[in-house]
């Protein structure tokens, strides 16, 4: 300031410099002075001439001060003064003195002037980027404030140099990591600025980590009782996922929705919430709201609900819902981010529908919210949010819908009156006095019947008291008395929309409402007079009603068929001013708000007219009743005739589909029956592997034992005669010539065995072949059968060919034993000697052995005789499965002709259809109505048969 002084002395004492010439000379101080400190100087004086004059400052300095932000980086301090001096050029957020004065030079373009000189040359915003990242926080600051006044004046121009400029998000991103506070909070609001509207940056802000940083931070803040602070993370986390399915994916995959949870969670003490707490929590919700909106695509939707209730955090705003004390705005935003988060997700729909409020006796949190909603005294907002809760708790979800129903049915009804249920507190709002409740009521009901035929048939067996000894009324009559009496515009205008949803795809509806002789000329009467605007919505909807009871009517009531119901307005309204009545529906205003989204949101309570989905109902059903009254009752009666007989061979061919499907039910129960089959067959393999191992053992011992006995007998022969004098007798010599005849005779009667299987396995074979070639599986289970008792014959060849080996070494054994018996006969006495002891151990011992090797021997024979018996056991069964494998090839093959023999028919009878059906098309076209092409009709087959397949599948 001492300069700017010295500069302003310099002039006269009579002539006081004017603003203009003061910055004049500064800018040219600016420009010519070779002296570091003298440009300081006046930059730092035009810094503080740049909010009273800023208009001068803005046109005479700003290439002087660029210049200076280009030579002058080294210095610090008076890069701080440039960059504060462009940011009150750039900015409008002036004094509020300042603005009075200078509303006549509008600010607001000024500011958006400067900036796009200093934008002009991308240079700039370049040079800028590379000051962010200083971190003297003089220089770093006044950055960060420049930036982000140049993106509120000309935000997608910067947006796109940022964009284009390298690592220029990313120096950015830096910010948020900062551990100055101000410089955090101020990047925040930049980045804010940055996001708005642009989904590249959006996407590369999201993926540089910011969902991690932006939730550090209002954990460290301390969530909904944090500060402003908070509030600028929540903007920016808005900016981030609303309308970008990209980030909001990234946002679900990074487990960020669990993180959420915390947030909700609220004391027993609610009161006294701080302004800024209402304001953070609000802005909580909306952003739980951003991810499951019916605007984002269902997938991803549905994603996000499920992951919400995993992670508790729909039951945390369910607490929310039900506590007590919570600010009013927060409970409506928070009945809102409910309704969305359980909109049509099955899962959330049950956990909903069991949470109960903490009352004596718990009452369901459904019939809670549904009392404040028909109660006129709630705020009209808080009761608008309870409708489209309700509305999204029954959407998609018929196990909803029938237990709203439910509770108006006379079997379920409380007859204590302790208790009261959804559908009394909906029959008390729709027969009140309240017209809001008497709209909401009626717009809840429609909902509990949406495209559910069963549900709009039982609520025709709901009675109603209308008072003592009168007797009971039906809800349908009692509806169409209320629009008689002349109730408000907005009452009728909801029964009217409750009727139109119920009698809609219904002819018994249709038929029950037909019944009562006046509501028919009552509907005529409203739509043939002129009333005044009001009442044009009225008429409207009445012409939608009868339209409804013409197309869907069965013809069951000869006085209201279709042909007179024509008749009659043609006579009383006249087709075309019909016509014009039912389009004042969807000409109204109010039709296309509410078309627009499904929450319901009204301005007012006198806006209250429409539902949206009533105006989808609306909009598919205008041109069918268009052209329903136009069609004359000849082209009625051909229509009749085309859909009875189409309905005939659609029966036909269904019944046909139905036998094809218990036909392909028979074949995989029998493709089951060979799989068994199969895996038995391959049992019995894997158990014939383990005897052909077990055998392979027995050979091995038995090759061991023959090796041993070998060696004995030699050192036998050498002192045979010292047998008789140590021990065997001929009492055991005689034993075992008993026991080698039996072993014989064995061995003769598993010969006889064998016989008896080769001779079986030759019939199996000659069984075979005369059986034939017949279908393909039964082949196959045949052959299966075949091979299995072929390879059990080899297995039993081979078993013969083991005990020939065993008897053959038996007879070596036996011829042995002979030898030893001839030299005990013909031995001499036994020469004695000094070593005699020593040959009696000897010989005692290889006695032992021999007896044990023996007893070895008979034991390994009884074994393979019960391991023959086992096989023999095998291969009957084996012999029976081929039975039964013979029997169902027989079955199959009759099946076959059978099949073959109904597909004929079929197609004779199909043959038939289709020339009555061409003879019907030929007519309808000479009658000049349209008729579906025969590829469309094709393709309509086609969609049938793939719907069965899939529920077959």
């Amino acid at each position: 300031m001492n300069f700017l002084r010295g500069v302003m002395g310099g002039q006269s004492a009579g002539a006081q410099p004017s603003g203009a010439e003061t910055i004049q000379k500064l800018c040219d101080r600016v420009a010519s002075s070779t002296l570091l400190d003298d440009r300081r100087d006046a930059v730092r004086a035009l810094k503080s001439l740049s909010k009273k004059y800023r208009l001068e400052v803005g046109f005479q300095a700003m290439e002087h001060l660029i210049n200076v932000l280009q030579t002058d980086r080294s210095d610090s301090e008076i890069i701080g003064y440039a960059l504060d001096t462009l940011c009150n050029i750039v900015s409008n957020d002036l004094e509020e003195e300042e603005q009075e004065e200078n509303s006549q030079k509008q600010v607001d373009d000024l500011g958006r002037q400067f900036t796009e000189i200093f934008i002009k040359q991308q240079e700039n915003v370049t040079l800028l980027l590379t000051f962010l990242e200083e971190f003297d926080f003089h220089v770093r600051w006044p950055g960060v404030k420049l930036l982000t006044s140049l993106l509120k004046q000309q935000g997608p121009q910067v947006q796109q140099i940022i964009l284009v400029s390298p690592m220029g998000v990313s120096r950015l991103m830096d910010l948020l990591a900062d551990s100055r506070e101000v410089i955090r909070n101020d990047g925040v609001l930049l980045l804010q600025q940055l996001t708005k509207s642009n989904a590249a940056i959006q996407k590369i802000v999201a993926f540089e980590n910011a969902f991690e940083r932006l939730l550090d931070i209002v954990t460290d803040e301390g969530n909904s009782d944090g500060g402003i602070v908070v509030e600028d993370c929540l903007l920016l986390l808005q900016n981030l996922l609303k309308n970008n399915n990209s980030n909001q994916n990234f946002f679900k995959e990074g487990s960020y929705i669990q993180r959420m949870k915390p947030w909700f969670e609220v004391g027993d003490d609610n009161s006294g919430w701080s302004a800024q707490k209402v304001t953070n929590l609000h802005l909580m919700l909306q952003l739980v709201r951003v991810l499951v909106s019916p605007t984002n695509p269902p997938g991803a939707t549905s994603s996000c609900q499920k992951t919400m209730f995993h992670c508790g955090l729909l039951q945390q705003l369910c607490t929310i819902l039900m506590a007590t004390g919570v600010p009013a705005d927060i409970l409506t935003e928070t009945i809102n981010t409910v309704s969305e988060v359980i909109r049509g997700c099955q899962i959330n729909q049950d956990y909903f529908a069991s949470v109960n409020a903490p009352s004596n006796p718990p009452r369901p949190a459904i019939v809670v919210l549904l009392m404040s909603m028909v109660n006129e005294r709630q705020p009209f907002v808080l009761r608008c949010a309870v409708l489209y809760c309700f509305q999204c708790y029954l959407y998609k979800n018929q196990k909803g819908q029938g237990e709203i129903v439910s509770t108006l049915l006379p079997s379920t009804i409380d007859a204590t009156g302790n208790s009261v249920s959804a559908g009394q507190l909906l029959c008390g709002g729709l027969f009140s006095t309240d017209s809001v409740s008497n709209w909401c009521a009626a717009v809840a009901l429609a909902h509990a019947l949406q495209e559910n035929a069963t549900l709009k048939e039982q609520l025709l067996r709901v009675q109603l008291a209308t008072s003592i000894g009168n007797p009971p009324v039906s809800l349908l009559q009692q509806c169409t008395n209320i629009l008689s009496q002349g109730s408000k515009v907005q009452t009728r205008v909801g029964l009217l929309m409750l009727l139109c949803t119920w009698l809609s795809d219904c002819p018994i509806a249709v038929t029950h409402f037909l019944h009562n002789s006046a509501n028919i000329p009552f509907l005529t009467g409203q739509i043939a007079e002129n009333l005044g605007e009001e009442e044009q919505l009225v008429q409207g909807l009445c012409a939608l009603l009868l339209g409804i009871c013409i197309y869907y009517n069965d013809n069951s009531l000869e006085n209201c068929r279709k042909e007179k119901l024509k008749q009659l307005i043609e006579k009383r309204i006249g087709k075309e001013n019909f016509i014009e009545k039912l389009g004042f529906i969807s000409k109204h205003e109010l039709y296309s708000r509410a078309a627009q989204k499904p929450q319901p949101s009204f301005s007012s309570p006198d806006h209250m007219m429409f539902d949206h989905e009533f105006t989808k109902l609306v909009k598919e059903l205008e041109g069918i009743i268009t052209k329903a009254i136009y069609k004359s009752s000849e082209e009625d009666k051909q229509e009749e005739e085309v859909k009875k007989s189409l309905e005939q061979h659609d029966n036909i061919v269904t019944h046909y589909k139905k036998v094809i499907r218990e036909q392909d039910q028979q074949l995989e129960e029998l493709k089951q029956k060979v799989n068994t089959l199969k895996s038995q067959n391959e049992q019995l393999q894997t158990a014939v592997t383990q005897q052909m191992s077990q055998i392979q053992q027995h050979k091995d011992q038995y090759n061991l034992l023959k090796v041993q006995l070998g060696k004995d007998s030699q050192h036998h022969s050498s002192h045979s005669d010292m047998l008789q004098m140590n021990g065997i007798q001929p009492e055991e010599i005689s034993k075992l010539r008993q026991e080698i005849e039996e072993l014989k005779n064995k061995h003769e009667a598993l010969q006889g065995q064998l016989r008896e299987k080769d001779s079986v396995i030759e019939n199996m074979k000659s069984l075979q072949s005369e059986t034939g070639t017949t279908e393909h599986s039964s082949q196959i289970a045949a052959s299966a059968g075949l091979e299995q008792a072929n390879e059990l014959r080899r297995e039993l060849e081979a078993l013969r060919i083991q005990i020939q080996s065993q008897s053959s070494d038996i007879s070596k054994l036996q011829s042995e034993k002979q030898e030893l018996l001839q030299q005990m006969n013909t031995a001499s006495v036994p020469a004695l000697g000094d070593n005699s002891a020593i040959t009696a151990a000897k010989n005692s011992e290889l006695e032992g052995r021999l007896l044990q090797e023996i007893k070895e021997l008979k034991s390994e024979v009884k074994t393979l005789s019960e391991e023959k018996a086992l096989l023999k056991q095998h291969l009957d069964s084996i012999n029976s499965t081929v039975a039964v494998l013979q029997d169902e090839k027989s079955k199959l093959h009759q099946e076959v002709t059978e099949s073959k023999k109904e597909q004929d028919d079929l197609l004779v009878l199909l043959a038939d259809q289709d020339q009555k059906i061409l003879a019907l098309k030929n007519k309808l076209k000479e009658l000049g109505e349209p008729v579906e092409d025969e590829d469309d009709t094709e393709s309509g087959d086609q969609g049938d048969e793939d719907e069965d397949g899939e529920e077959e599948d």
